[in-house]
């Protein structure tokens, strides 16, 4: 039976850095979602006039972030982070031969950087890996300059509602993260002293023949359940089959599985000199797209 927690939706750390580590030979080939969302907020740099010195790419993975940034910024220092050490040496391969990028291992919530040392922090699905996102937004307010930006991407609460509701149906565990609201991240992002955040919202559907090739496909990248109220044991085939039996209510008419993720995009600008007078208010756009 599930085990009462304060929080059954609290991350644990270690759980989620292991998946990572193990998956960093698997992702680049299951990480199809990852790199669509990647492409898109990459799109939206040609919207920001600026040529940065130095650029840190949080969460990197294994880089491919990372090498389009390079890429576009010819003379800045790209510099890939990643809380899995076998990510960061993925990433560290990327790029020419005359030019990669650095790397680093390490956690967000504890950047070992100097205070301003970044002209620009992109994030691409990491975020929502964090406990505490204010305090996450906090510690990257502290390495970017005056100024600086930060544009990210990262998931809502819809994502993944087919498997919530099927494993609901199951038993009373947590099988996914609770994702934070477009509205609380642009609230997150204020509190932190962000100055001019601005969010938006698109909905990405990807559709499977087979309900375990998603299951595959989240194993494959390291997206484990790392949540404290999940199953500690074994799932075991009945639980399994049941899930696969309650996810049947979500069949396409051409008999395809879908899976729905909620992509969160947002930037906002570190402070001019000081957390001082910052908007009370961020602008929120929403719109929906399909992936098939």
């Amino acid at each position: 039976m599930p085990v009462e927690t304060a929080n059954p939706y609290l991350l644990d750390k270690r759980k989620t850095r292991l998946g990572f580590e193990r998956a960093a030979d698997t992702y680049d080939a299951n990480a199809v979602l990852q790199r669509e969302v990647g492409e898109r907020l990459c799109e939206r740099l040609d919207f920001i006039r600026m040529q940065p010195q130095t650029v840190l790419d949080l969460g990197c993975g294994t880089g491919f972030v990372t090498e389009h940034l390079l890429k576009r910024y010819k003379k800045a220092r790209v510099i890939g982070v990643d809380l899995a050490c076998n990510m960061v040496q993925k990433t560290r391969r990327r790029g020419g031969w005359f030019r990669k990028p650095q790397g680093v291992c390490a956690d967000v919530m504890h950047l070992p950087f100097q205070p301003q040392i970044a002209d620009m922090l992109v994030s691409s699905l990491m975020l929502q890996w964090c406990n505490d996102l204010p305090a996450a937004f906090r510690e990257c307010v502290q390495v970017l300059k005056p100024d600086g930006l930060l544009m990210f991407a990262t998931f809502g609460p819809d994502t993944l509602r087919e498997l919530r509701a099927s494993w609901g149906q199951v038993d009373g565990y947590t099988h996914a993260s609770r994702f934070v609201d477009m509205h609380d991240v642009g609230d997150a992002l204020l509190q932190a002293g962000f100055r001019d955040p601005v969010v938006d919202m698109e909905m990405i559907t990807l559709t499977y023949a087979d309900v375990r090739d998603l299951l595959h496909d989240l194993k494959g990248i390291g997206a484990n359940n790392a949540t404290a109220g999940r199953n500690h044991g074994l799932t075991g085939k009945a639980r399994l089959q049941g899930f696969l039996q309650a996810y049947e209510q979500f069949r396409l008419t051409d008999g395809q599985f879908p899976a729905t993720y909620e992509v969160v995009y947002g930037h906002a600008w570190a402070p001019h000199l000081l957390p001082g007078k910052l908007p009370e208010k961020f602008i929120p756009i929403a719109t929906h797209r399909n992936l098939v």
